[in-house]
């Protein structure tokens, strides 16, 4: 029996991810995501009444068509987590195939919004959520676990398939951070367990395969030192604050909340997606906002939450979206004077995320920035912490679960060869144990 890997999308850029691993005549899905550089999309942005094949012409979603010439059965489509460049598509792809789609229960509950939301197709695909250390027999010879893993976002996990061709372990995407408020560390010993058990194949993330200036990605615990001595003064201050950050690092929100929480200001997270994931997070559980925040995500409520900011400023903190620049998320249009708050001489303005490195976001990011200096507004950048493995971070990786075979992936080929030549100085070899593949491009592998 064979091991076959097919690399549908994410293969020759970051994001669109998408992998599909069939074994013998089982085929197991990993991903459907979106490409986000593709097209103006970011975390308000609505595509639900877009045709699937006008999003793969345009790179938006994978190009699945090659599926057709896959000899297999799909049993599952699995999840590694909730960003959109995981589960973007699978409203748009998820019901061409008659599996089940498996993630952990905050994924499963923005896949559930994802489809809801879906205007052009039916999904009707049973969903199945799976808790972290938690395992589900997908098939007669393949079962699938999902190990403990720490991201940008709640409940990210290392899905593992146990094959009788050995394990296979989809790494998209994974930090190691033993810090975090609402999640609990990766599961080393798991890991471990895993390389001793002998793992055929790892699938691996390259997001900072270039830019390793960090030899391990800091914890989020640093970027709440930064954000507590940043956000300090301001809070007691009578001028206007802001803070924007990512709506699905619900680890972040946690601790803006946490912060502001004593202070004299009401908490106001505004955005369509804010509300998305922090609505899910606290129906969870994993969110816990103090009584004087609150969630807005309608245009009227926005903007009604704006207007009181506006007359009584140094009573409310704005938590919003569009620090990439996004020209109709809140901040830019806050910047531009498009809503019914206006930024003046003196206002705070803190960005909790890094500008994501391709030339329309940093042009976006300059524009913005531009205007709320202009304005009059200080600026505070990058109060960050990346939510992707560092160079030492991989080695360990590659150290604990010493697989036979490295696909890298969710990279340009730059970054895919760069972390095959990290993998080098671990005793892999390009063309032989390290697999670059491009879209629609597979490898076989003959199992143990």
């Amino acid at each position: 029996m064979t091991v076959e890997v097919i690399a549908i999308g994410g293969y020759e850029e970051v994001g669109k991810n998408m992998t599909a691993v069939k074994v013998g005549e089982d085929v197991i899905i990993f991903d459907m995501g979106i490409h986000l550089d593709r097209i103006s999309i970011h975390e308000d942005t609505d595509i639900d009444r877009m045709h699937s094949l006008d999003l793969i012409e345009r790179g938006v979603i994978p190009d699945d068509t090659i599926m057709k010439d896959v000899d297999g059965k799909v049993k599952g489509i699995v999840f590694s987590h909730g960003h959109l460049d995981h589960i973007g598509a699978v409203a748009k792809l998820a019901h061409r195939y008659d599996a089940p789609i498996i993630g952990t229960p905050y994924t499963t509950a923005l896949i559930e919004k994802q489809i809801k939301g879906e205007r052009k197709f039916k999904v009707n695909n049973p969903i199945r959520p799976l808790n972290p250390g938690s395992k589900i027999k997908l098939s007669k010879d393949i079962t699938l676990e999902f190990v403990q893993s720490t991201h940008s976002i709640p409940q990210a996990v290392f899905p593992v398939l146990h094959t009788n061709e050995g394990i296979i372990v989809y790494a998209l995407d994974f930090k190691f951070d033993n810090h975090q408020k609402v999640s609990p560390p990766p599961d080393y010993n798991r890991l471990r367990e895993l390389g001793r058990k002998g793992v055929l194949a790892l699938i691996v993330e390259t997001t900072n395969a270039i830019n390793y200036t960090e030899t391990r990605t800091y914890s989020e615990k640093v970027a709440r030192i930064i954000l507590e001595d940043l956000m300090r003064e301001p809070l007691k201050a009578k001028e206007g604050m802001i803070v924007t950050t990512f709506s699905s690092h619900i680890e972040r929100i946690q601790t803006i909340a946490d912060i502001a929480k004593d202070s004299d200001r009401e908490i106001l997270f505004l955005g369509r997606s804010m509300e998305r994931f922090c609505g899910i997070a606290q129906n969870l559980g994993i969110l816990k906002l103090p009584a004087n925040a609150y969630v807005y995500g309608s245009p009227k409520a926005v903007n009604k939450a704006l207007m009181k900011a506006e007359d009584d400023r140094d009573k409310f903190l704005l938590v919003t979206t569009g620090h990439q620049g996004e020209p109709d998320a809140l901040l830019p249009r806050i910047a531009s004077g498009r809503t019914p708050f206006n930024v003046k001489k003196g206002d705070n303005v803190i960005f909790s995320a890094p500008i994501i490195p391709n030339p329309t976001n940093a042009a976006n990011r300059h524009i913005l920035e531009s205007k709320l200096k202009a304005n009059g507004a200080r600026i505070y950048a990058n109060a960050h912490v990346s939510g992707h493995a560092g160079r030492e971070d991989h080695r360990d990786f590659l150290r604990m679960l010493k697989p036979k075979h490295i696909i890298p992936a969710h990279g340009e080929l730059n970054m895919l060869v760069a972390y095959g030549e990290l993998a080098e100085e671990e005793g892999y070899r390009i063309g032989n144990n390290i697999h670059i593949l491009r879209n629609a491009q597979a490898q076989v592998f003959n199992g143990n």
